[in-house]
């Protein structure tokens, strides 16, 4: 038959959507107390996967990692584009 050819949908649960912009904002934080530049860093984690980009300083990396990362893109999208 060949490739499936439907459109999957994705559904992300309303819950996490608070609890990811929390934690991006404590993670962002302690990357600025820090002294690093928290966009750079952030991107570097997005990209790569790599959790090293995000500091242990105040238990950012772990906060971090509770997240996917396709879940932090959703929410940087949907503010970038200012939607709900």
């Amino acid at each position: 038959m060949g490739i499936d050819e439907r459109t999957l949908q994705f559904d992300f649960p309303k819950d996490n959507e608070e609890l990811t912009k929390n934690i991006l904002n404590e993670v962002y934080k302690s990357l600025l107390e820090k002294g690093y530049n928290p966009v750079n860093q952030l991107v570097g984690y997005l990209i790569s996967g790599d959790p090293t980009y995000i500091t242990n300083y105040n238990g950012a990396r772990a906060l971090i990692r509770k997240l996917e990362r396709d879940e932090i893109l959703e929410e940087v999208l949907k503010a970038y584009l200012d939607i709900k």
